[in-house]
């Protein structure tokens, strides 16, 4: 029998798409249950609920997905509130949430606060008129930021910069443990006289990452090298620093750089002179920036944030909270793993 045919004993009308009452007729049971049992509403009893199942699948119903969130309460829809789109570390937060999103059929409304506070409330604004089911708050730097409060009527879920609120959901790189990988992975090279370049001291991240680097010195019987040096995130400081510090202490044998930017300046430094990465320095450092890490000469070991894993679950946590599941408040701390390349490793 054609497929047409069976289109129009089912539904009654050639060509005609399947609708809820259809179902409900074969499946012998009212509109009302038939709605509840493709909803997955609990009060359905098992039988019944597999033959609406049938039911549904022999007429190829598809159920309206705008009639399907009304009835839920929901609208399938999530927005993204960054501070910083152009940012080199919010783009692979903002990929993962979208890839978790696009799993689930939810669509996403992306909003550029740009680091201002009134566009920040704006897009709040509008992202609430919208109904939209939950907000992902994305910042610029893993320094906390003001709490958007407890009043909103969709859950919330800070992503990289955590919440100054403790009893909000906050998702952020642990920088302290990214200094502990830097740190173990130096001393399993063979490297005991270890130093420390690093970026502003203003920013979170470098404390962060010194503060890791230093516990996991004295967990091993060791001492940093000279003091941590602070200053700007670039290759210029990365060059001069190092240039300081072989001069105080040429003995160093590796040394731990706060970003792939300054571990591009301890490099140069330590070729003109004339020492060798990593026989004589091995340096390793942080972000795993792929276009100045695999550029390098040679190439950085470098600590990554998995940064993409802590959008899908920055995403994951607003699904929980959407469903109804309990989320613990608090500051998660997403672990970093070690990518190894020649500035640690000799490559043959």
């Amino acid at each position: 029998m054609p497929d047409s045919d069976v289109s129009a004993s089912a539904t009654g009308t050639p060509g005609r798409a399947a609708t809820l009452g259809d179902v409900a007729r074969i499946a012998g049971v009212s509109m009302a249950t038939a709605s509840k049992a493709i909803n997955g509403r609990s009060e359905v009893a098992p039988k019944t609920r597999q033959r609406v199942l049938d039911a549904a699948k022999e007429v190829a119903f598809t159920p309206n997905e705008l009639a399907r969130s009304l009835i839920n309460g929901r609208t399938g829809t999530v927005g993204l509130l960054t501070s910083d789109l152009e940012g080199r570390f919010v783009i692979p937060i903002l990929m993962g949430a979208e890839d978790a999103f696009g799993a689930g059929q939810v669509n996403v409304f992306l909003c550029d606060a740009r680091g201002d506070a009134i566009r920040e409330q704006h897009h709040l604004n509008a992202l609430l008129t919208r109904r939209v089911d939950g907000i992902i708050v994305v910042g610029r730097t893993t320094d906390p930021r003001p709490s958007l409060g407890h009043k909103l009527p969709v859950p919330v879920v800070y992503a990289y910069a955590p919440s100054d609120d403790p009893t909000d959901v906050s998702i952020t790189p642990d920088n302290r443990d990214g200094g502990r990988l830097a740190v173990e992975h130096l001393i399993a090279c063979g490297r005991s006289r270890i130093a420390m370049i690093t970026g502003e001291p203003q920013y979170a991240a470098a404390r962060d990452r010194v503060t890791g680097v230093q516990n996991a010195l004295a967990a091993a019987g060791l001492d940093l090298v000279g003091t941590p040096m602070f200053s700007e995130w670039t290759e210029h400081w990365g060059r001069d620093a190092a240039a300081m510090l072989l001069a105080q202490h040429p003995e160093i044998d590796g040394i731990v750089a706060g970003s792939d930017q300054i571990a591009r300046g301890v490099l140069d430094t330590v070729r003109d002179l004339g020492r060798d990465v990593p026989s004589d320095v091995a340096v390793v450092s942080f972000d795993n920036w792929e276009i100045l890490a695999t550029n390098s000469r040679p190439e950085l070991s470098s600590i990554d944030a998995n940064l993409q894993q802590l959008g899908r679950l920055a995403a994951t946590r607003i699904f929980e909270a959407i469903e109804g599941t309990d989320v613990a408040p608090g500051v998660e701390y997403l672990p970093g793993r070690l990518v190894l390349r020649g500035s640690t490793i000799p490559r043959r």
